[in-house]
């Protein structure tokens, strides 16, 4: 499956800290889509991570998704259905809970400049966001493999660290602008 696959309107779903921000902005960038950060619109600007009002975070969401090419990257689930109305492929990050992990302290202690980083926020460990990645992703991730099996808009599942690194090869896209290792 490649990109042109899966179309002008692409959903990125995976657990925290699997690469969908980075995947949706070399995806953008390679296809001219515009790239919506899920977690921006739900979270209010210049905070640590304030939860935006339910009904503002999908009067948002539902604008965005009326755009004609677009790239989004993130879960909310109860948003979805919506969103793969719109959509035109879909892919699905499965990558294992130590590299989410390795990810999340990266981000918040050597990676300052992170792709999906909330506007004028900080990102800092946090025990909660720990104990999410190693419980409740577990839960998340089976019923998004349930989900990826009914969907039926052109997808690809890239279920290791290896197996996204031969997504950006295969389809010529850059992490970060310079290359695939970033």
């Amino acid at each position: 499956m490649t990109l042109d696959d899966l179309g002008p309107r692409i959903c990125i779903m995976g657990p925290s800290n699997s690469g969908k921000s980075t995947l949706a902005d070399a995806i953008s960038r390679a296809r001219g889509l515009r790239t919506v950060h899920l977690d921006r619109l739900s979270h209010l600007p210049h905070t640590d991570w304030v939860v935006r009002d339910p009904e503002d975070f999908r009067m948002l969401h539902d604008a965005e998704i009326l755009g004609a090419r677009w790239v989004i990257e993130g879960n909310y689930s109860r948003l979805l259905p919506q969103r793969l109305e719109r959509a035109s492929g879909f892919i699905l990050l499965d990558v294992p809970t130590t590299v989410s992990l390795y990810r999340y302290v990266r981000r918040c202690w050597i990676r300052k400049d992170r792709q999906g980083a909330l506007e004028g926020g900080r990102d800092s460990v946090k025990w909660a966001m720990i104990r999410h990645l190693i419980g409740t992703t577990r839960a998340n991730r089976a019923r998004y493999r349930r989900m990826f099996r009914d969907i039926s808009l052109p997808k690809v599942q890239l279920a290791s660290p290896e197996a996204l690194d031969a997504f950006y090869r295969g389809n010529g896209l850059t992490r970060n602008g310079a290359g695939i290792s970033g």
